[in-house]
């Protein structure tokens, strides 16, 4: 899509914008386009998430841009880098430029740093996933149930390494957050024990998304004390993980995989998926934008009777690293999840 070039340099000398999509030639755009920036708090190449999340933002533009309704869409995708301190500084360089009618980010800690920069410049409007604010007036946060999410996995993990003759699982995280230690943590380990009350839950961190030597180095350790299956949240440095798993073996590791089908990551050792509909929830809530509709003030949370948190049973890889006794006992829990028997409130 077109891009609205901006005097204010700082924008693209603090951010790294990709290559915008194309949207329709200038001489159809009779009237002011809507242009959206999706901030992308890291990098998106190797970032399923935040892939997700631009190509959701686009799909809604696109749309919109297909009805030639006169009033075009245009979408700057900018990538803010790893170093999270500096993101409040490039995220009040986009509002400063005046140049973005919306700005689309998703991140646990982007919510505070929209409300600092909206005391700057009140006039700029955020959509923010996986993060939670209400009551600001032109923020509106959508957060996932990740303690259903962190349940499904514990709860695959346990069954895994009950019929593998028995041992602990483990999280490797990149980072320790609030969701991290308030949520995701306690619902694995809530999962595993629902499997096993006796098992035990080994958690470690990486101290970043992206260090795969030191993600590789933990899995190890975690492996050789006894941990049969392995969740990875952290990012790029997941690579780590299976890396580990695959030189001990399948008879001794396996992992389970968080916010994206992984099962080709590297089969049959990837056990299962418990993903995030990203680009579903950025689809429908930047339509509701561009329609007038989006709920600015409110803070959503959505889970697996929304269809947007889920864990994916459907594919044949899947099938090919479990056994029917597992994928049964895991099925029979996710029934009861999707029909509302069991409750997990995040």
């Amino acid at each position: 899509m077109a891009v609205m070039l901006i005097a204010a340099t700082l924008v693209f000398a603090a951010c790294k914008p990709r290559q915008p999509s194309t949207a329709r030639p200038a001489a159809q755009t009779g009237t002011k386009s809507v242009s959206i920036a999706v901030f992308i708090p890291g990098a998106a190449s190797g970032s399923p998430i935040y892939e997700m999340l631009a190509e959701g933002v686009k799909w809604a533009a696109d749309e919109r841009n297909a009805a030639d309704d006169g009033q075009p869409v245009t979408v700057q995708v900018i990538e803010g880098g790893y170093n999270q301190a500096e993101w409040e500084a490039k995220l009040t360089a986009l509002a400063a430029s005046g140049a973005y009618d919306l700005i689309v980010s998703s991140n646990p800690s982007l919510p505070e740093l929209a409300r600092a920069v909206r005391a700057k410049f009140p006039a700029q409007r955020f959509l923010l996933l996986d993060g939670e604010l209400s009551g600001d007036p032109g923020i509106y946060t959508l957060r996932y149930n990740q303690r259903e999410q962190a349940y499904m996995a514990g709860y695959l993990a346990a069954l895994v390494a009950a019929e593998a003759g028995g041992g602990r699982v483990g999280l490797i995280a990149a980072q320790e957050y609030p969701a991290m230690l308030q949520t995701i943590l306690p619902g694995y380990r809530e999962g595993a024990l629902a499997v096993d009350p006796g098992i035990a839950v080994d958690f470690r961190v990486v101290g970043n998304w992206y260090d795969a030597a030191k993600c590789a180095e933990l899995a190890a350790g975690m492996i050789k004390a006894g941990a049969r299956v392995l969740l990875c949240v952290a990012g790029g440095a997941n690579e780590g993980a299976v890396q580990a798993a695959v030189e001990a073996g399948t008879d001794r590791a396996r992992i389970v995989w968080f916010d994206t089908n992984g099962y080709a990551v590297r089969p049959p050792y990837i056990v299962g998926s418990c993903v995030l509909l990203q680009d579903r929830a950025a689809y429908s809530r930047t339509k509701l934008f561009l329609e007038g509709k989006l709920s600015f003030g409110e803070a959503e949370v959505v889970g697996i009777r929304d269809a947007y948190v889920d864990f994916i049973e459907d594919d044949p890889l899947y099938a090919a690293a479990v056994s029917d006794s597992v994928r049964k006992k895991q099925h029979e829990m996710l029934s009861r999840l999707r029909s509302g028997e069991l409750i997990l409130e995040n």
